[in-house]
Protein backbone atom coordinates (compact mmCIF):
# COMPACT_ATOMS: atom_id res chain seq x y z
CA UNK A 1 0.00 0.00 0.00
CA UNK A 2 3.18 2.29 -0.01
CA UNK A 3 4.00 2.43 -3.57
CA UNK A 4 1.31 4.74 -4.26
CA UNK A 5 3.31 7.58 -2.17
CA UNK A 6 6.84 6.13 -3.20
CA UNK A 7 5.77 6.70 -6.94
CA UNK A 8 4.28 10.14 -6.41
CA UNK A 9 7.02 11.17 -4.57
CA UNK A 10 9.64 10.09 -7.56
CA UNK A 11 7.02 11.98 -9.85
CA UNK A 12 7.78 15.10 -7.71
CA UNK A 13 11.25 14.70 -7.95
CA UNK A 14 11.28 14.19 -11.16
CA UNK A 15 8.81 17.30 -11.72
CA UNK A 16 11.40 19.51 -10.00
CA UNK A 17 14.50 18.58 -11.97
CA UNK A 18 12.67 19.16 -15.16
CA UNK A 19 11.70 22.32 -13.84
CA UNK A 20 15.26 23.16 -13.22
CA UNK A 21 16.73 22.51 -15.99
CA UNK A 22 20.66 22.07 -15.65
CA UNK A 23 22.97 24.19 -17.78
CA UNK A 24 25.13 22.37 -20.05
CA UNK A 25 27.47 23.22 -22.91
CA UNK A 26 28.42 22.37 -26.87
CA UNK A 27 30.90 19.56 -27.44
CA UNK A 28 33.57 22.32 -27.74
CA UNK A 29 33.89 23.40 -24.54
CA UNK A 30 35.34 20.37 -22.51
CA UNK A 31 38.43 19.93 -19.78
CA UNK A 32 41.52 20.17 -21.50
CA UNK A 33 40.78 23.11 -24.07
CA UNK A 34 42.59 25.42 -25.58
CA UNK A 35 41.22 29.20 -25.93
CA UNK A 36 42.61 32.08 -27.65
CA UNK A 37 44.71 34.46 -26.19
CA UNK A 38 44.36 38.13 -25.66
CA UNK A 39 40.86 38.18 -26.97
CA UNK A 40 36.76 38.32 -26.53
CA UNK A 41 35.94 34.51 -26.95
CA UNK A 42 32.30 34.04 -26.42
CA UNK A 43 31.46 30.65 -23.82
CA UNK A 44 27.75 29.74 -24.68
CA UNK A 45 25.27 27.08 -24.44
CA UNK A 46 21.44 26.17 -23.03
CA UNK A 47 19.33 26.29 -19.83
CA UNK A 48 15.77 26.64 -19.03
CA UNK A 49 14.22 30.28 -20.17
CA UNK A 50 15.19 33.34 -17.63
CA UNK A 51 17.66 30.94 -15.37
CA UNK A 52 20.59 32.79 -13.98
CA UNK A 53 24.64 32.16 -15.72
CA UNK A 54 27.50 33.01 -14.60
CA UNK A 55 31.06 32.07 -14.53
CA UNK A 56 33.74 32.94 -13.37
CA UNK A 57 37.53 31.99 -14.86
CA UNK A 58 40.52 31.80 -12.42
CA UNK A 59 42.37 34.15 -14.19
CA UNK A 60 40.23 36.67 -13.48
CA UNK A 61 38.35 38.03 -9.69
CA UNK A 62 35.45 39.24 -11.78
CA UNK A 63 32.26 37.32 -11.64
CA UNK A 64 30.29 37.25 -15.16
CA UNK A 65 26.38 37.00 -15.28
CA UNK A 66 23.45 36.47 -18.00
CA UNK A 67 20.08 35.00 -18.38
CA UNK A 68 19.00 32.42 -20.48
CA UNK A 69 16.75 33.96 -23.50
CA UNK A 70 13.07 32.02 -24.47
CA UNK A 71 14.83 29.80 -26.94
CA UNK A 72 16.55 28.65 -23.59
CA UNK A 73 20.07 30.15 -24.74
CA UNK A 74 22.67 32.16 -23.20
CA UNK A 75 26.15 33.15 -23.70
CA UNK A 76 29.11 35.23 -22.07
CA UNK A 77 31.99 37.24 -23.64
CA UNK A 78 34.84 36.35 -21.40
CA UNK A 79 38.16 38.28 -21.85
CA UNK A 80 41.44 35.93 -22.39
CA UNK A 81 44.86 37.06 -20.93
CA UNK A 82 48.01 36.16 -22.05
CA UNK A 83 49.18 32.75 -22.97
CA UNK A 84 49.60 30.10 -20.11
CA UNK A 85 47.55 28.40 -17.86
CA UNK A 86 46.31 26.02 -16.90
CA UNK A 87 43.18 27.43 -15.12
CA UNK A 88 39.58 26.42 -14.51
CA UNK A 89 36.48 28.03 -15.88
CA UNK A 90 33.19 27.53 -13.17
CA UNK A 91 29.63 28.02 -14.66
CA UNK A 92 26.76 28.32 -12.22
CA UNK A 93 22.99 27.73 -13.20
CA UNK A 94 20.66 25.45 -10.85
CA UNK A 95 23.78 22.96 -11.39
CA UNK A 96 27.42 24.09 -11.52
CA UNK A 97 30.28 22.51 -14.40
CA UNK A 98 33.51 22.95 -13.66
CA UNK A 99 36.00 22.76 -16.79
CA UNK A 100 39.47 22.06 -15.93
CA UNK A 101 43.30 22.08 -17.13
CA UNK A 102 42.50 24.79 -19.51
CA UNK A 103 45.24 26.20 -21.48
CA UNK A 104 45.59 30.07 -23.48
CA UNK A 105 47.15 30.61 -26.55
CA UNK A 106 46.72 30.07 -30.01
CA UNK A 107 43.87 28.29 -31.94
CA UNK A 108 43.98 27.14 -35.38
CA UNK A 109 41.55 24.94 -37.44
CA UNK A 110 42.45 22.00 -39.76
CA UNK A 111 40.53 20.98 -42.99
CA UNK A 112 40.14 19.77 -45.74
CA UNK A 113 40.09 16.37 -47.23
CA UNK A 114 41.63 12.94 -47.37
CA UNK A 115 45.84 14.41 -47.27
CA UNK A 116 44.56 16.68 -44.01
CA UNK A 117 42.80 13.66 -42.37
CA UNK A 118 45.46 11.33 -43.03
CA UNK A 119 47.03 10.47 -39.33
CA UNK A 120 50.37 8.88 -38.64
CA UNK A 121 48.55 5.57 -37.50
CA UNK A 122 47.54 5.10 -41.79
CA UNK A 123 51.66 5.45 -42.20
CA UNK A 124 53.79 8.42 -42.84
CA UNK A 125 56.92 8.99 -43.24
CA UNK A 126 58.75 8.69 -39.96
CA UNK A 127 56.15 7.70 -38.39
CA UNK A 128 57.77 5.50 -35.05
CA UNK A 129 60.00 8.20 -34.29
CA UNK A 130 57.13 10.89 -34.79
CA UNK A 131 54.87 9.07 -32.74
CA UNK A 132 57.48 8.01 -29.53
CA UNK A 133 58.14 12.24 -29.78
CA UNK A 134 54.88 13.13 -29.63
CA UNK A 135 54.46 14.39 -25.76
CA UNK A 136 53.66 17.73 -25.75
CA UNK A 137 51.31 18.49 -22.76
CA UNK A 138 50.63 21.69 -24.48
CA UNK A 139 49.35 20.99 -27.81
CA UNK A 140 45.85 20.51 -27.08
CA UNK A 141 43.36 18.17 -29.85
CA UNK A 142 39.69 18.31 -30.49
CA UNK A 143 38.55 16.51 -33.59
CA UNK A 144 35.13 16.69 -35.11
CA UNK A 145 33.60 13.65 -35.86
CA UNK A 146 31.84 12.88 -39.31
CA UNK A 147 28.48 14.03 -39.44
CA UNK A 148 26.05 15.97 -42.52
CA UNK A 149 22.80 17.55 -41.60
CA UNK A 150 20.42 19.13 -44.11
CA UNK A 151 20.43 22.96 -42.09
CA UNK A 152 22.91 24.56 -40.12
CA UNK A 153 23.81 22.47 -36.43
CA UNK A 154 23.85 23.96 -32.82
CA UNK A 155 26.22 21.68 -31.60
CA UNK A 156 28.60 19.12 -32.71
CA UNK A 157 29.79 15.49 -32.40
CA UNK A 158 32.96 14.98 -30.32
CA UNK A 159 35.04 13.54 -27.63
CA UNK A 160 36.45 16.71 -26.52
CA UNK A 161 39.61 18.14 -26.14
CA UNK A 162 42.55 15.65 -25.32
CA UNK A 163 46.28 16.24 -24.31
CA UNK A 164 49.11 15.40 -27.36
CA UNK A 165 50.64 12.22 -26.44
CA UNK A 166 52.16 9.40 -28.53
CA UNK A 167 48.62 7.76 -27.50
CA UNK A 168 46.71 10.42 -28.81
CA UNK A 169 48.80 11.60 -31.75
CA UNK A 170 48.85 8.47 -33.68
CA UNK A 171 45.35 8.75 -34.47
CA UNK A 172 45.21 12.84 -35.29
CA UNK A 173 45.67 14.76 -38.36
CA UNK A 174 49.66 14.25 -38.92
CA UNK A 175 49.93 17.42 -41.06
CA UNK A 176 48.16 19.55 -38.37
CA UNK A 177 50.10 17.75 -35.30
CA UNK A 178 53.38 18.61 -37.44
CA UNK A 179 52.07 22.35 -38.00
CA UNK A 180 51.34 22.58 -34.50
CA UNK A 181 54.27 21.18 -33.15
CA UNK A 182 56.07 23.66 -35.11
CA UNK A 183 54.18 26.92 -33.96
CA UNK A 184 54.41 25.76 -30.37
CA UNK A 185 58.38 25.00 -30.74
CA UNK A 186 58.68 28.65 -32.07
CA UNK A 187 55.62 30.68 -30.12
CA UNK A 188 56.53 29.07 -26.81
CA UNK A 189 52.72 29.38 -26.28
CA UNK A 190 49.83 26.78 -25.63
CA UNK A 191 48.04 25.16 -29.12
CA UNK A 192 44.96 24.20 -29.62
CA UNK A 193 44.37 22.47 -32.69
CA UNK A 194 40.61 21.38 -34.05
CA UNK A 195 40.68 18.63 -36.77
CA UNK A 196 37.57 18.55 -38.99
CA UNK A 197 38.13 17.00 -42.11
CA UNK A 198 36.60 14.42 -44.36
CA UNK A 199 38.42 12.53 -47.28
CA UNK A 200 36.95 12.49 -50.48
CA UNK A 201 34.88 15.63 -50.04
CA UNK A 202 34.56 18.39 -52.00
CA UNK A 203 34.44 22.33 -51.53
CA UNK A 204 31.29 22.52 -51.90
CA UNK A 205 29.80 20.10 -49.21
CA UNK A 206 32.19 22.35 -47.02
CA UNK A 207 30.37 25.35 -48.15
CA UNK A 208 26.99 27.04 -46.03
CA UNK A 209 24.15 25.69 -49.54
CA UNK A 210 22.87 29.01 -49.39
CA UNK A 211 25.90 30.52 -50.73
CA UNK A 212 26.26 28.11 -53.25
CA UNK A 213 22.60 27.58 -54.38
CA UNK A 214 22.64 31.74 -54.75
CA UNK A 215 25.18 31.90 -57.76
CA UNK A 216 24.46 30.12 -60.71
CA UNK A 217 27.72 30.05 -61.67
CA UNK A 218 28.62 27.68 -58.75
CA UNK A 219 25.28 25.71 -58.55
CA UNK A 220 25.87 24.52 -61.89
CA UNK A 221 29.27 23.72 -61.14
CA UNK A 222 28.16 21.60 -57.74
CA UNK A 223 25.94 19.65 -60.15
CA UNK A 224 28.81 18.27 -62.19
CA UNK A 225 29.76 16.51 -58.84
CA UNK A 226 29.20 12.87 -59.44
CA UNK A 227 28.19 10.64 -56.12
CA UNK A 228 30.98 8.98 -54.29
CA UNK A 229 30.65 6.12 -51.73
CA UNK A 230 33.52 7.63 -49.45
CA UNK A 231 31.94 11.21 -49.11
CA UNK A 232 29.19 13.57 -49.27
CA UNK A 233 28.81 15.88 -51.88
CA UNK A 234 25.84 17.92 -51.83
CA UNK A 235 26.54 21.58 -50.69
CA UNK A 236 26.24 22.54 -46.90
CA UNK A 237 26.27 18.68 -46.07
CA UNK A 238 29.88 18.92 -43.78
CA UNK A 239 29.42 22.36 -43.68
CA UNK A 240 26.31 22.25 -41.18
CA UNK A 241 27.43 19.19 -39.30
CA UNK A 242 31.02 19.90 -38.50
CA UNK A 243 31.37 23.93 -39.29
CA UNK A 244 28.83 25.97 -38.99
CA UNK A 245 28.65 25.28 -35.03
CA UNK A 246 32.47 25.97 -35.23
CA UNK A 247 31.98 29.54 -36.06
CA UNK A 248 31.10 31.11 -32.76
CA UNK A 249 34.12 29.99 -31.31
CA UNK A 250 37.22 32.04 -31.81
CA UNK A 251 40.04 30.71 -33.50
CA UNK A 252 43.56 32.44 -34.85
CA UNK A 253 43.26 31.18 -38.56
CA UNK A 254 42.58 28.10 -40.80
CA UNK A 255 44.86 25.59 -42.80
CA UNK A 256 43.42 22.96 -45.24
CA UNK A 257 44.30 20.82 -47.86
CA UNK A 258 41.86 19.64 -50.15
CA UNK A 259 40.88 19.87 -53.79
CA UNK A 260 41.55 16.49 -55.09
CA UNK A 261 37.59 15.80 -54.92
CA UNK A 262 37.11 18.94 -57.41
CA UNK A 263 38.79 17.48 -60.41
CA UNK A 264 35.38 17.00 -61.27
CA UNK A 265 34.71 20.49 -61.88
CA UNK A 266 38.37 21.62 -62.01
CA UNK A 267 37.45 24.92 -64.46
CA UNK A 268 35.16 26.66 -61.38
CA UNK A 269 37.44 25.76 -58.38
CA UNK A 270 38.81 29.44 -57.86
CA UNK A 271 35.58 30.81 -57.97
CA UNK A 272 34.14 27.67 -55.51
CA UNK A 273 37.38 28.42 -53.13
CA UNK A 274 37.41 31.61 -52.83
CA UNK A 275 33.51 31.43 -51.78
CA UNK A 276 34.39 29.04 -49.72
CA UNK A 277 37.48 31.01 -47.75
CA UNK A 278 35.01 34.37 -47.79
CA UNK A 279 31.79 32.83 -46.51
CA UNK A 280 33.67 30.97 -43.51
CA UNK A 281 35.23 34.49 -42.61
CA UNK A 282 32.01 36.01 -43.32
CA UNK A 283 30.40 33.84 -40.51
CA UNK A 284 33.36 33.65 -37.73
CA UNK A 285 32.82 37.77 -38.33
CA UNK A 286 36.45 38.63 -39.05
CA UNK A 287 39.13 38.69 -41.32
CA UNK A 288 40.92 35.31 -40.49
CA UNK A 289 44.72 33.82 -42.10
CA UNK A 290 43.50 31.26 -44.18
CA UNK A 291 46.56 29.02 -45.48
CA UNK A 292 46.02 25.99 -47.74
CA UNK A 293 48.09 23.01 -49.22
CA UNK A 294 48.35 23.40 -53.44
CA UNK A 295 47.57 19.04 -54.54
CA UNK A 296 50.45 17.14 -55.04
CA UNK A 297 51.13 15.67 -58.61
CA UNK A 298 49.10 12.40 -59.76
CA UNK A 299 48.70 10.32 -62.36
CA UNK A 300 44.99 9.56 -61.73
CA UNK A 301 43.62 12.86 -62.80
CA UNK A 302 41.65 12.72 -65.96
CA UNK A 303 43.13 15.23 -68.90
CA UNK A 304 44.42 18.21 -67.00
CA UNK A 305 42.27 18.44 -64.24
CA UNK A 306 44.67 17.83 -61.61
CA UNK A 307 47.02 21.15 -62.91
CA UNK A 308 44.26 23.15 -63.43
CA UNK A 309 42.95 22.81 -59.78
CA UNK A 310 46.77 23.41 -58.71
CA UNK A 311 46.51 26.85 -61.18
CA UNK A 312 43.00 27.80 -59.20
CA UNK A 313 44.62 27.36 -55.89
CA UNK A 314 46.97 29.62 -57.14
CA UNK A 315 45.06 32.06 -58.12
CA UNK A 316 43.11 31.90 -55.18
CA UNK A 317 45.91 33.96 -53.36
CA UNK A 318 44.06 37.24 -55.10
CA UNK A 319 42.52 36.95 -51.29
CA UNK A 320 44.13 38.95 -48.86
CA UNK A 321 45.69 37.02 -45.65
CA UNK A 322 46.09 33.41 -47.38
CA UNK A 323 49.07 31.59 -48.60
CA UNK A 324 50.11 28.64 -50.24
CA UNK A 325 52.09 25.56 -49.69
CA UNK A 326 53.41 23.81 -53.01
CA UNK A 327 53.82 20.24 -53.09
CA UNK A 328 55.36 19.29 -56.16
CA UNK A 329 58.50 18.11 -54.63
CA UNK A 330 56.90 16.77 -51.59
CA UNK A 331 54.45 14.61 -53.26
CA UNK A 332 54.06 10.68 -55.10
CA UNK A 333 52.48 10.71 -58.71
CA UNK A 334 51.43 7.17 -58.00
CA UNK A 335 50.02 7.55 -54.51
CA UNK A 336 47.46 10.68 -54.03
CA UNK A 337 48.12 10.43 -50.59
CA UNK A 338 51.73 11.36 -50.22
CA UNK A 339 53.38 10.13 -46.92
CA UNK A 340 55.98 12.89 -46.51
CA UNK A 341 53.26 14.98 -43.95
CA UNK A 342 56.43 16.48 -42.09
CA UNK A 343 57.11 19.09 -44.55
CA UNK A 344 53.54 19.86 -45.40
CA UNK A 345 53.05 20.89 -41.69
CA UNK A 346 56.47 22.57 -41.42
CA UNK A 347 55.17 24.35 -44.79
CA UNK A 348 51.95 25.42 -43.22
CA UNK A 349 53.57 26.74 -39.42
CA UNK A 350 56.36 28.59 -41.96
CA UNK A 351 53.69 30.49 -43.20
CA UNK A 352 51.99 31.70 -40.39
CA UNK A 353 54.96 31.81 -38.45
CA UNK A 354 55.81 35.22 -41.02
CA UNK A 355 53.04 36.17 -42.44
CA UNK A 356 50.88 36.37 -39.44
CA UNK A 357 53.27 36.01 -36.11
CA UNK A 358 55.48 38.25 -37.94
CA UNK A 359 58.55 36.27 -35.80
CA UNK A 360 60.33 35.02 -38.75
CA UNK A 361 61.97 36.22 -41.77
CA UNK A 362 62.23 33.17 -43.66
CA UNK A 363 61.09 32.63 -46.91
CA UNK A 364 58.00 30.78 -46.44
CA UNK A 365 56.58 30.34 -50.12
CA UNK A 366 57.95 29.23 -53.12
CA UNK A 367 58.20 31.43 -56.40
CA UNK A 368 54.92 32.54 -57.73
CA UNK A 369 54.28 33.86 -61.22
CA UNK A 370 53.78 37.63 -61.17
CA UNK A 371 54.38 38.66 -64.81
CA UNK A 372 56.48 38.23 -67.81
CA UNK A 373 56.83 40.32 -70.94
CA UNK A 374 57.90 39.42 -74.58
CA UNK A 375 61.48 40.15 -75.80
CA UNK A 376 61.36 39.34 -79.76
CA UNK A 377 60.89 35.58 -79.77
CA UNK A 378 61.49 35.14 -76.22
CA UNK A 379 59.79 35.83 -73.51
CA UNK A 380 61.16 37.03 -69.80
CA UNK A 381 59.25 35.67 -66.37
CA UNK A 382 59.22 37.04 -63.22
CA UNK A 383 58.33 35.92 -60.02
CA UNK A 384 57.34 36.94 -56.25
CA UNK A 385 59.22 34.86 -53.83
CA UNK A 386 62.22 34.22 -56.47
CA UNK A 387 65.38 35.21 -54.13
CA UNK A 388 68.03 32.78 -54.77
CA UNK A 389 66.23 31.56 -58.05
CA UNK A 390 67.71 28.18 -59.28
CA UNK A 391 67.18 25.03 -61.01
CA UNK A 392 68.33 21.72 -59.29
CA UNK A 393 69.66 19.64 -62.24
CA UNK A 394 71.20 20.43 -65.44
CA UNK A 395 68.45 22.30 -67.19
CA UNK A 396 65.68 23.90 -66.22
CA UNK A 397 62.68 21.77 -67.10
CA UNK A 398 58.54 22.10 -67.40
CA UNK A 399 58.10 25.48 -69.52
CA UNK A 400 56.18 25.42 -72.73
CA UNK A 401 55.45 28.17 -75.82
CA UNK A 402 52.55 27.77 -78.05
CA UNK A 403 52.23 30.27 -81.11
CA UNK A 404 49.41 31.18 -82.99
CA UNK A 405 48.15 28.02 -83.54
CA UNK A 406 47.77 27.45 -80.04
CA UNK A 407 50.45 24.34 -80.02
CA UNK A 408 52.57 23.83 -76.75
CA UNK A 409 56.16 22.95 -77.55
CA UNK A 410 59.09 22.46 -74.92
CA UNK A 411 60.95 25.45 -74.28
CA UNK A 412 64.46 26.08 -73.01
CA UNK A 413 65.06 28.57 -70.23
CA UNK A 414 67.92 30.13 -68.06
CA UNK A 415 67.80 32.00 -65.04
CA UNK A 416 69.18 35.47 -65.51
CA UNK A 417 69.05 38.32 -62.93
CA UNK A 418 66.07 36.26 -60.64
CA UNK A 419 64.31 35.96 -64.18
CA UNK A 420 63.46 33.14 -66.73
CA UNK A 421 64.16 33.62 -70.34
CA UNK A 422 62.08 30.71 -72.41
CA UNK A 423 62.48 30.14 -75.42
CA UNK A 424 61.60 27.31 -78.35
CA UNK A 425 62.79 26.87 -81.10
CA UNK A 426 60.05 26.15 -83.41
CA UNK A 427 58.06 29.11 -81.98
CA UNK A 428 59.45 32.21 -83.46
CA UNK A 429 55.31 34.23 -82.27
CA UNK A 430 55.03 33.20 -79.01
CA UNK A 431 51.15 33.78 -77.71
CA UNK A 432 51.14 31.58 -74.63
CA UNK A 433 53.30 30.38 -71.75
CA UNK A 434 53.00 27.44 -69.40
CA UNK A 435 54.73 25.97 -66.73
CA UNK A 436 54.56 22.95 -65.09
CA UNK A 437 51.19 22.01 -67.07
CA UNK A 438 50.33 18.59 -66.57
CA UNK A 439 48.60 16.53 -63.46
CA UNK A 440 52.31 14.35 -63.10
CA UNK A 441 54.88 17.66 -63.23
CA UNK A 442 57.46 17.47 -60.70
CA UNK A 443 59.70 20.58 -61.80
CA UNK A 444 62.84 21.60 -61.03
CA UNK A 445 62.76 25.24 -60.58
CA UNK A 446 63.72 26.25 -56.28
CA UNK A 447 64.23 29.79 -54.53
CA UNK A 448 67.19 29.96 -52.09
CA UNK A 449 64.88 28.78 -49.47
CA UNK A 450 64.50 25.72 -51.09
CA UNK A 451 60.94 25.65 -52.01
CA UNK A 452 59.55 24.92 -55.50
CA UNK A 453 57.66 26.90 -58.36
CA UNK A 454 53.89 26.82 -58.32
CA UNK A 455 52.55 25.94 -61.71
CA UNK A 456 51.00 28.62 -64.09
CA UNK A 457 49.52 29.42 -67.94
CA UNK A 458 49.12 32.90 -69.39
CA UNK A 459 48.31 34.25 -72.63
CA UNK A 460 50.43 36.49 -74.19
CA UNK A 461 50.15 40.68 -74.94
CA UNK A 462 50.56 41.61 -77.76
CA UNK A 463 49.88 38.19 -80.03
Amino acid sequence: MRILPILLLLNLVGFCENALANISLPAIFTDNMVLQRETEVRVWGWAKSLEKVTLQASWSGETFETVADNYARWEIILPTPKAGGPYQITLKGYNQITLSNILVGEVWLCSGQSNMEWPAASGIDGKEEAIKNAEHPNIRFFTVQHRTATVPQIDLASEGWEICSPETMTYFSAAAYFFGKKLQEELDVPIGLIHSSWGGTPAEAWTSAQVIESDLLLARAADLLPSEPWGPGHPGSIYNARIASLTQFKIAGTIWYQGERNTNNASTYKETFSALINSWRAEWGYYFPFYFAQIAPFRGYGGEAGVIVRDAQRRTLELLETGMVVTSDIGDTIDIHPRNKLDVGLRFANLALKNHYKVSEKEASGPLFRTCQLEKDRVRVFFDHAEGLHVQGATCTDFELAGPDGVFHPAGAKIEGGTVLVSAGNVFQPTALRFAWSNTATPNLFNGAGLPTSCFSVKLEGN
